[in-house]
This record gives structure tokens, sequence and C-alpha cells, in this order.
């Protein structure tokens, strides 16, 4: 398989494909062997099913019914993307016959929506709300594997581990909360056999990113209306929001010191402020005390204080939030997050290496996170247009002639035999002029 996260390449004949899971299923609850033809993350999947005591004739468990249900789904935190997630997926399961489901960490249902006589045939299995279809209750399926996994899956026929679910195909993608990263739910499609394109499965990621990145316009700020808020991505002059909603356009040298100071909350000596500035040491002492004396005036009283130098008042900085998502795992929220490189202009020591860690930082978890459309955001981005990892690792995910026409001419720009190095991993030769 090109992708091993796709259940069934463009081409491919499904009835056969369907044939032969059948036959390998019936091999492993049999013998417990898993045939050749299965793919890795499903035979994982059927491992654990089994050893969680799951038999091939289980069926799902309602565990939430009536007014349980009703409160639940009203205190969980995918309630409010609900519009959201009918807007995005509504059009597409009703004119293809499908259904949407949500689920949440636990893998029990909280909404299953679409075509009635679909919901119908899904509610002889238990795919119904208040069910519990994690892989340890029911085995193999997409928004429980998509759980277990925290990553998007497809599972296509016999690839479910119960028999009740194996004439259906689903696709299911995790979310997650953007500022702690913690699994909220999935959200899943499910239906026939045309769900087992690539393209559904990229919907459906789709979805839940679009659900993180709201998530994370509607999260509030950490420290309140008394905080400073500091956007220094993408931009060679900061723009800061005061309270009280005053807005300023700090200069390049401002914007790099009010970056390092909201790194330093403890506060830092001008030594240490200077060489963190200056790339060049022999620059007196006063041009860094007027220039601090410059920035109280345009922050007001009291934001500023000395000995050391540091802020009197909290700091949201943007180059913060992205560091925090990447942390917690939600990489996906920290894409969206990040519309460049830091104060991409800065020649301060301290900015240079601040600039590149974030910007390694991220492009190492879009490379292993192996997501197609967001190594695509950052390939074609300017400050990723030359990066030679990023579009090996996309190329290995979406071997598109484009693609690859791409990779090619960059390999040969760099004067690289193809063949040197695998897709995603990191290399000295990689070019990343526009994020250092």
């Amino acid at each position: 398989m090109t992708d091993p996260w796709v259940a069934l390449e463009p081409g491919a004949d499904p009835a056969e494909r369907a044939r032969d899971l059948r036959r390998a299923h019936e091999t492993f609850t049999l013998a417990g062997t898993v045939p050749r033809p299965v793919r890795p993350v499903v035979a994982e999947s059927w491992r654990r099913s089994a050893r969680a005591g799951v038999g091939p004739d289980r069926s799902a468990d309602v565990e939430l019914t009536d007014a349980d249900l009703d409160a639940y789904r009203a205190e969980h935190p995918l309630s409010r993307m609900m519009p959201l997630i009918r807007e995005l997926v509504g059009t597409f399961a009703d004119d293809g016959g499908h259904l949407l489901a949500v689920c949440d960490a636990h893998g029990r249902l909280l909404w299953v929506e679409g075509c009635p006589s679909v919901r119908r045939r899904a509610d002889a299995m238990n795919f119904v709300p208040g069910a519990r279809w994690s892989e340890s209750a029911v085995g193999t399926n997409a928004p429980g594997t998509a759980v277990a996994v925290d990553r998007p899956v497809q599972v296509f026929t016999a690839e479910h581990f119960c028999r009740q679910a194996q004439p259906w195909t689903c696709a299911a993608a995790p979310v997650h909360d953007p500022r702690t990263g913690r699994t909220l739910g999935a959200v899943d499609i499910t239906g026939g056999d045309g769900l087992a394109h690539p393209h559904s499965l990229g919907f459906v990621q789709a979805v839940a990113r679009a659900v993180e990145s709201q998530l994370a316009l509607l999260a509030p700020p950490p420290h309140g209306d008394g905080a400073l808020e500091l956007t220094a991505l993408g931009r060679d002059e900061a723009l800061l929001r005061a309270p009280g909603g005053r807005r300023l356009r700090l200069s390049r040298r401002h914007s790099e010191i009010m970056v390092l100071l909201a790194r330093h909350p403890e506060g830092l000596g001008g030594e240490e402020l200077a060489c963190a500035l200056y790339p060049d040491e022999t620059v007196p002492p006063v041009t860094l005390r007027a220039e601090l004396t410059r920035l109280r005036r345009t922050l007001g009283p009291d934001v500023l204080a000395s000995r050391p130098y540091r802020l009197t008042l909290p700091v949201e900085a943007d180059v913060d939030l992205v560091e925090r998502r990447l942390e917690t795992g939600a990489v996906a929220a920290a894409a969206a997050a990040y519309p460049g490189p830091l104060l991409p202009s800065s020649q301060a020591p301290a900015v240079i290496r601040l600039r590149r860690r974030t910007a390694d930082g991220l492009r190492a978890a879009l490379i292993a996170r192996g997501d197609a459309d967001l190594l695509a955001d950052w390939a074609h981005s300017p400050w990723g247009e030359d990066d030679l990892d990023v579009w090996r690792a996309l190329a290995a995910v979406r071997p598109t002639p484009a693609v690859r026409s791409r990779l090619t001419a960059l390999e040969r720009e760099l004067g690289l035999p193809a063949a040197l190095f695998a897709p995603g991993r990191r290399h000295a030769t990689s070019v990343q002029r526009r994020s250092s």
C-alpha cells in the first residue's frame, strides 16, 4: 500500500479485496495468525481486540440513554462543535448515503446522524448514540481504532473485527483539545465501499482539523484580560495588545526585546539582554538603555520594570502558543497557529535560536504525523518551498506527479541523488533559508 492508513488503493477491486479480508479474518479467528493481505494497522488492532477478550460475534452495548445521554452530550466539549461538523459533513453524508458519527475519548457514540434508512440498518448492530464502540468493547472499527492509536484511520468491510460490522466501511479521525492535547473523541463517517477511497480519509482529517482550529479560537487566553498579547510570528514588526484593548505596532528592535522578555518572565540583566539582542559585542550599554527607555514610554507606566528588566504583566505570545500545542501533541492546531517564522528579518542571536527551534519543532512534528494536507501547507509556504525533508515526507503520503516533480527538481538543485535518503528522515542538507 502507498499509504498504510488508507484501506483501498485507487483501482483496486473492492469485491476481491473484501473476499481476501474475509478469508484472512477467518484464519485469524481460528488460528490466531494474521495473513499477509491485512494491513499492519489492522493486524495490530485485531491482536489488541483478541487480547481484550472481544469475540467476532460480539455486539456493542448501549451505556448511555435518554436523560443521561442528553446531559453528557450537553457538557461534552464537542457539543458546541456540532453545528460546524454538521455543516462540513452533513451534505457529504446525505448525498452519499453515509452516516456522521461523533464519539468521545472512550469510544462512546454521542451523535449518529444521516439518512434514515441507513440509520435503521446501523441500529441493528447498535451503532447508535450512547453505545460503546471502543476497540476493547467491539474490536477494530474506525472511531474506536482512531481513538486507540490517535491517528486517522479507515476500516474496510472485513477489516472490522466483529462480523456484524463487516458490511460497512468507515473513516474516522481523532479530535484533540488544542491547549492540552487531550483526545476529546473522534469524527467518523460510516457507509458503503465508496468510503474506502483515500479522499474520504483526507476529508475526515480536514474536518477534525477544522474542529481543533475552532476550539482554539474559542479557548480563553490563559491569563485573562489583564495580560499582554504579543503577535510576532510571520511579522518583522510585532503587534502588541495591551489591557483595555490598546493595540501597538512595535519597532523591530522593540519587537525583539518584547519576545525575549516574554520568554523570561523572571527578567534579564542588561548584559544578558545585550548579548541576546546584538551580534556585535561592541554595542555600548547606552544604546540598549535608550531603546528600553523608548519602549517604556510606548508601553505606558509600570509595564516595564528594571533591575532586572522584566514585564510586570503576563504575556500571551503566539510563539509560546505554538510550542504549547506541540508539547501536548496538538499538531494540527499548532500548524494553524503558525503563520510564518518568528520575526523573520531579525538578526538578534537569541531570536534566531528561538525562530529555528520553533520552526524545527513544528516541521519535525508534521513529518512524524504524516498528514498529507499539513505537509502540503508547509511545503507550499514561502518558508517551506525548499524544505527537502518535508517534500520527501509529502511524496511518501501523496505521490502525485506535481509533488514528485517538485521533489526531483529540488534534489537536482541540491545535487543530491534521489535514493540517498528515506522520506521523513532529517538531514543536514535540508534547506531552511526562510525559517532561519
